[in-house]
């Protein structure tokens, strides 16, 4: 994977934070997978095109989703597609400042898909075979979360 791709995604999260939702957040690892692992309770998925192809995700437990929209919307409680819409709005904020960023860079621009959210515990997420996914676990001050991403295999170096 490609720092010039990965870096805007992770500029746009420790934005997101600092202009948003007023907390610091920190990078605590990274890591590859082929995305099968079982993600937390809540991720929010959203897929880019153009030049540069694949899906961003941001997954999190319960607690840190439910502070994450507090501190966005205010105290609860929050009925479930109030919490929908405003996970999809977080990773939307993300990719679409990332794609800005990228876009001008190659002087192309990037295409968004619609935000989907996956919810509960029991479901998988399956990529392509060839998949391969970048993980970057953070803490901040309003919990845990995982920026999870993926490119097309032709972007690889």
């Amino acid at each position: 994977m490609q720092a010039e791709f990965v870096n805007p995604f992770v500029e746009s999260l420790y934005d997101l934070f600092r202009t948003m939702l007023g907390s610091r957040v920190s990078r605590t690892g990274l890591a590859v997978s082929d995305g099968r692992k079982k993600p937390h309770e809540i991720m929010a998925l959203i897929g880019f095109s153009g030049r540069v192809k694949g899906t961003a995700a941001l997954a999190f437990p319960v607690e840190t989703s439910s502070a994450m929209i507090t501190q966005l919307i205010g105290p609860g409680p929050h009925d479930d597609e109030t919490v929908s819409d405003a996970i999809g709005e977080l990773v939307n904020i993300v990719a679409g400042a990332a794609k800005a960023k990228i876009s001008e860079a190659i002087g192309e621009v990037l295409e968004l898909s619609l935000p989907l959210v996956i919810r509960g515990d029991d479901y998988d997420v399956f990529s392509p075979s060839n998949a391969v996914w970048l993980e970057i676990p953070f803490t901040s001050g309003l919990g845990a979360l995982t920026l999870q991403l993926s490119f097309d295999a032709s972007l690889r170096n």
